[in-house]
């Protein structure tokens, strides 16, 4: 059986073995992409070239459109060009990649959705004190901090994963490189480890996400004391997407990564991986930007449009 050291590729779950079924494959993830690029490189544009964009609020969201980009660009293209090529084959250096470069990403991404919970409390419970907690500097740091949690997620997770040996085949029951679907290639109890790495950070996740809804139930209760429905409309606005995306994320990439996996591969697997994985990046341009007047404006001004 193929072990670590002779391993030289994976062999990636396909949509379908139906070349028709593929080419829609291809159409459907191509629509997908290109929505997510458009959208967040239009709102990394309006944030970065109009300086009344420039506060707080969408700084992060500027870090968030970059995330976006990088974590939905790992898995989709790699996908598209199997079906066209009508293979199913990744390297080993490219699965490895690919689960590096996701889960920095999906790391950096939920640390940034954090932060960005937090800068809501501030600016909303703590008015009078949010210029000195949230000044630029800090800004940076908290943006700073999200990048590195996400390499240092990324690292463990990737470094404990392709420690091990594989000796159970090389026919990935996903359509990109997910740890759960490689760990049931692994031999013995050797994966043990990695499941332990994966139920603590999913714990830590949990714990973080409790935070963010503590954070809101906060800023909900401020938000109801406001006496202006034009207040209040505009916090619920802000602030209800944002859980929104967040509860996704957490709650999908939870159940994919804790639930049991099956010896065979299942729809219920495809259909969680592209939540937690594919829709966040094309939900978040959609979310804010339409809900946005500021961005709006920024992106009327960039493009001429009156």
């Amino acid at each position: 059986m193929p072990n670590r050291t002779t391993m030289t590729e994976f062999l990636l779950l396909g949509f379908s073995d139906i070349w028709e079924l593929q080419i829609l494959h291809v159409l459907v993830f191509l629509v997908i992409y290109l929505a997510a690029l458009v959208g967040n490189l239009l709102i990394f544009m309006a944030i970065a070239f109009d300086h009344r964009l420039h506060t707080p609020m969408y700084f992060f969201l500027m870090n968030l459109s970059i995330i976006d980009l990088g974590s939905i660009s790992v898995t989709i293209p790699k996908s598209m060009a199997n079906s066209l090529m009508n293979t199913k084959s990744i390297s080993y250096a490219g699965c490895v990649a690919q689960v590096f470069f996701l889960l920095f990403m999906l790391g950096s991404d939920f640390s940034l959705l954090t932060v960005m919970a937090y800068d809501r409390y501030v600016a909303i419970c703590q008015p009078l004190h949010y210029e000195a907690m949230m000044n630029s500097r800090a800004c940076v740091q908290l943006a700073a901090g999200s990048w590195i949690s996400g390499i240092l997620f990324s690292v463990l997770h990737t470094g404990n994963t392709f420690a091990l040996t594989f000796c159970g085949g090389n026919m990935v029951d996903q359509f990109f490189c997910e740890i759960p679907q490689l760990l049931k290639l692994t031999c013995s109890d050797s994966y043990l480890s990695e499941v332990g790495v994966i139920v603590f950070s999913v714990c830590l996740v949990l714990g973080f996400f409790v935070f963010i809804i503590v954070s809101y139930v906060q800023i909900f209760k401020s938000v109801l004391s406001i006496p202006s429905e034009q207040g209040q409309h505009k916090a619920f606005s802000t602030c209800l997407p944002h859980l929104t995306v967040v509860s996704l994320f957490v709650c999908t990439g939870a159940f994919a990564y804790l639930k049991p996996t099956s010896s065979s591969p299942s729809a219920l697997d495809l259909v969680v991986a592209v939540l937690y994985s594919v829709l966040p990046p094309i939900m978040n341009p959609i979310i804010y930007s339409m809900r946005s007047k500021e961005i709006k404006a920024a992106l009327r001004r960039l493009t001429g449009c009156r």
